[in-house]
């Protein structure tokens, strides 16, 4: 047995969490609202109309994933969840390189969410009647004044998340419930008094223009999904792990009902052109063409819910990441200082906000709001389809022996997920590909392709930097057992060979 790196029992979270409290963040982490009103958008901006086939196919590796990560969770819980898995059954590098990517994915993912924070409180400040302030005309689509605002807002969430998980899933569900309610009685509404006609063709993959668009089409809606993995991060504060799973799976197949709901209502409601052509104000614009204020207000409110739960829970799992990544010594022993008060990682907590506010800053330089959300939400799709392929791989590695023993087990344990990690590596592959041949210069643009595969590209090679430094500068065991620390057990265990 490796003795563990910190010498004493490894730090460990209070188990406080019931399966409503998982369906809460890990429903909030997706963010059903904000991918309604913003990635539909940008959805139909690459495929047309045909969302809701694009969002049916996506689905079906996701869901290949999602009885991956079960499963695993079954036989391992851990705050660590993909970095633990896939440095056990793959390779503790590409363990290490999950859990970075899935650190700087969410910081990534949080500073865009600050900017469309901002864009919808403006909004909603627009429609109340206040356009200037202190001779300052407020644009909903300015880069520089949404992450102004949404900074406040991220800060004041950050503190939240640090006085526990309880706390945040309580508000989390109020704010759910209130946008659920709206998100189906306006896409409700849209569908069944929307002028333009309902038509099947808008289910048929096969219609959508070219094969780079269905590889960018399915790129954005996998972003969509990501997020449901958030119930498996708090599993340690689960009181049953099995609460996990369960939570994973029902928030799963409740974002497809509702992207389907959406991406129909948008469609009946909204042209082409309409749809593409409002980004982040895409469910304002559908909420004025359905009603008159101050009703119309209500998708826009719904909105900025969904953002900032979805900030909040994208501050819980990531700390939590840090936290078992951090017992392993893997990275610095910040990341796993447990708050006495709150029993929370609070300090990591803090640390993942101020890390998004940098990078929400350093967004910046794409001046135009519309433009940053296509560079990011592209970025973020590539390395979250490569961490999830990896995980899937993972799970067809550790129960390859079911193929033996029960073939019907064997066939949803094994096969499906590697199924599943094909489909996500050719379709990164086939796009970073793409990216790389639409481009012959650099430039800071959400249309220029090397630009948008720079970003994930910095992405994963700084995982790789990262892991050098723990492994041969922190000398972590993790590199040598390729298993991470036990929440419950005093010492890193051992790979039996």
């Amino acid at each position: 047995m490796t003795q563990n790196p910190y010498g004493v029992d490894p730090p460990s979270l209070r188990k406080t969490l019931g399966l409503l409290d998982g369906v809460a963040i890990a429903a909030s982490s997706t963010a059903a609202t904000t991918s309604i009103g913003i990635g539909l958008g940008v959805t139909a901006g690459v495929v047309g109309l045909h969302l809701p086939a694009i969002m049916l196919l996506a689905f079906l590796p996701i869901l290949g994933i999602a009885g991956a990560f079960s499963r695993l969770n079954r036989v391992e819980p851990n705050a660590g969840n993909g970095y633990v898995w896939v440095g056990r059954s793959l390779s503790p590098w590409l363990g290490f390189l999950v859990g970075w990517v899935s650190i700087v994915a969410t910081v990534a993912f949080l500073a865009y969410t600050t900017a469309v924070t901002g864009s919808a409180m403006i909004q909603l400040a627009g429609q109340a009647g206040l356009h200037t302030v202190a001779g300052l005309a407020l644009d909903p689509g300015s880069t520089a004044q949404t992450t102004a605002v949404g900074v406040v807002v991220l800060v004041a969430v950050t503190l939240t998340a640090v006085t526990g998980v309880r706390t945040a899933a309580r508000l989390q569900a109020g704010l759910l419930v209130f946008e659920y309610v709206v998100l189906l009685g306006f896409c409700g509404y849209g569908i069944a008094s929307g002028p333009h006609p309902f038509s099947l063709s808008w289910f048929d993959p096969f219609q959508i223009p070219s094969a780079t668009a269905l590889a960018q089409g399915l790129l954005l809606s996998v972003f969509c999904y990501w997020g449901f993995e958030a119930a498996f991060t708090v599993n340690e504060e689960v009181r049953d792990p099995r609460d996990a799973s369960r939570a994973g799976t029902i928030t799963l197949v409740t974002m497809l009902g509702l992207f389907l709901l959406g991406s129909v209502a948008f469609q009946r409601v909204l042209s082409e052109d309409e749809l593409a052509g409002h980004g982040a104000e895409g469910l304002a614009f559908l909420g004025n063409r359905l009603a008159d204020q101050p009703l119309a207000a209500l998708p826009l409110v719904a909105l900025m819910f969904s953002a900032v739960a979805s900030l909040q829970a994208g501050v819980i799992p990531t700390a939590r990441g840090m936290f078992a990544m951090s017992r392993d010594r893997t990275l610095g022993p910040v990341w796993s200082k447990v708050s006495a008060r709150y029993g929370t990682p609070a300090m990591g907590t803090l640390l993942i906000g101020a890390m998004a506010v940098a990078v929400a800053t350093l967004s910046l330089v794409i001046p135009r709001l519309a433009d940053m959300i296509m560079a990011t939400v592209n970025a973020v799709g590539i390395v979250v389809a490569l961490s999830y392929a990896l995980i899937a791989l993972a799970a067809a590695a550790r129960f390859r022996g079911l193929l033996r023993e029960n073939l019907r087990d064997g066939i949803r344990a094994v096969v499906l997920p590697a199924l599943s990690a094909v489909a996500l590596l050719g379709l990164g592959g086939y796009l970073a590909w793409s990216f790389y041949d639409s481009a012959d210069h650099f430039e800071v643009s959400a249309d220029n392709g090397w630009f948008l595969l720079l970003t994930p590209t910095l992405m994963i090679v700084s995982g790789f930097v990262a892991g050098a430094w723990a492994k041969w500068g922190r000398k972590s065991a993790y590199f040598t057992t390729g298993r991470g620390t036990d929440a419950d057990a005093p010492q890193l265990l051992a790979t039996p060979h």
